[in-house]
C-alpha cells in the first residue's frame, strides 16, 4: 500500500487512539479551514455511529472483533456470562420471572380494555334501547 492511501486509515487510527474528543476536533477544524472537509468529517462520523457510542475504540474494537470480542462467553438473553455460573443461572431465573410477569401483566391490561369496551358498548346499547323505547329518534350530536 503506498503512503498516499494508506494515510487515510493511519489518520482514523491515531484519532481513535485520542478518543471522541479528537474526532470533534479535527471536524470543528475542518470546519474552520475548508467546510466540505468538517461536513466529510461529520457524516462519517455519523455513518461509522462514531457520534453515539461511548468511545472509539470500544466501537472499533466491537467492529473487528465482532460482537463476542476475544473469546467472551455469552449467556442467555445475549448477555455475557459474568464467570460465576449460580450467579448466571439466578440471573436467568430472575430474567424469566421477570417476562413471565411481563406477560401476565400485559394480559392483565387487556382483560382491563377488553371489560372496559365491552361497558362503554353495554351503555350505547342501553341508551338506544331506551330511546328507542321513549320513541324519541336516535340522534347523534356529532353528525351536525
Amino acid at each position: 500500500m503506498t503512503a498516499i492511501t494508506a494515510w487515510p486509515g493511519q489518520a482514523q487510527d491515531w484519532l481513535d487512539a485520542r478518543g471522541k474528543a479528537a474526532w470533534i476536533a479535527a471536524m470543528v477544524l475542518g470546519f474552520i479551514f475548508f467546510w466540505p472537509v468538517g461536513l466529510a468529517l461529520l457524516f462519517y462520523m455519523i455513518w461509522s455511529k462514531r457520534m453515539f457510542t461511548g468511545s472509539c475504540r470500544h466501537a472499533r474494537h466491537h467492529h473487528r472483533h465482532g460482537r463476542h470480542g476475544w473469546g467472551r462467553e455469552w449467556g442467555p438473553y445475549g448477555m455475557p456470562s459474568s464467570g460465576n455460573t449460580a450467579f448466571d443461572a439466578y440471573k436467568a431465573d430472575t430474567l424469566r420471572r421477570l417476562e413471565e410477569e411481563q406477560e401476565a401483566f400485559n394480559a392483565f391490561l387487556q382483560r382491563l380494555r377488553d371489560a372496559k369496551d365491552k361497558q362503554e358498548f353495554d351503555a350505547f346499547m342501553d341508551d338506544r334501547a331506551r330511546a328507542a323505547r321513549e320513541g324519541t329518534p336516535d340522534t347523534d350530536p356529532k353528525a351536525d
